[in-house]
């Protein structure tokens, strides 16, 4: 058995990647709560531990090519650079076609499916607050996290409030996922309806594999180790 039971999903996911898809299929956090154990995150959603175990090594055997690479052993100037390049520019590209789709599906749908409404005042919640939270964190704070003369309270004030906007636009995806019913798809929808629910998907799943990066690789970079200075 290649993950044991004990080990936090956090950990899980920055050894084996491939397993994200498996904790985000049963909507086990491996972000904002990625210090769990695997045993606790598993009883809190009600996924028999055994039953887990297996679908993780199911996806770690199933695994082709050379593994991806360690974001925990690349620099943090590369690390900050796939951010960018990578997690930041999807967000960029997709929130502005999202919202107004969200929006239009709302406006032609509300009426049959009154929580088209709600996941659009979410989608609009999350776009206004994700563009707000990408543009601090690439002028202020991985601007100082890579200054040579930073000072170490600003760098730990900056982080401090990464992770709290984190644990935000965590909560606005667990309301667009609890809106958009799991992403489940009626008979009727139209390409406008299919169309916003996958790429909601895909975002949160970028989402939660960004949020992962910075909670778990970049931000333990800059902090003390226990009983340290």
């Amino acid at each position: 058995m290649s993950v044991n039971p004990s080990q936090s999903v956090a950990s899980i996911v920055l050894d084996h990647s491939e397993c994200a898809q498996v904790f985000q299929r049963h909507r086990i956090d491996f972000c904002c709560r990625g210090e769990l154990p695997l045993e606790v995150a598993a009883k809190e959603r009600g996924v028999p531990v055994d039953s887990l175990l297996s679908e993780l090594d199911a996806a770690i055997v199933a695994r082709r090519g050379p593994a991806p690479a360690s974001w925990r052993e690349a620099s943090t100037r590369d690390l900050i650079n796939h951010l960018i390049d990578t997690h930041h520019a999807f967000l960029r590209r997709v929130l502005p076609f999202v919202r107004p789709l969200a929006a239009k599906v709302a406006r032609v749908h509300g009426d049959h499916n009154p929580k088209l409404r709600s996941l659009d005042a979410a989608v609009g919640e999350l776009t206004a607050t994700l563009l707000t939270h990408l543009d601090d964190e690439e002028q202020q704070l991985f601007a100082e996290l890579l200054a040579p003369d930073a000072q170490a309270e600003r760098r730990a004030a900056l982080l401090a409030a990464m992770h709290s906007e984190h644990l935000a636009v965590a909560e606005l995806l667990r309301r667009i996922r609890e809106a958009a019913e799991d992403f489940t798809l009626p008979e009727w929808a139209c390409r406008s309806y299919t169309a916003l629910f996958g790429e909601l998907e895909a975002l949160e799943r970028d989402v939660f594999t960004h949020v992962h990066l910075e909670n778990h690789v970049l931000k333990p970079r800059f902090e003390s180790p226990p009983g340290g200075a």
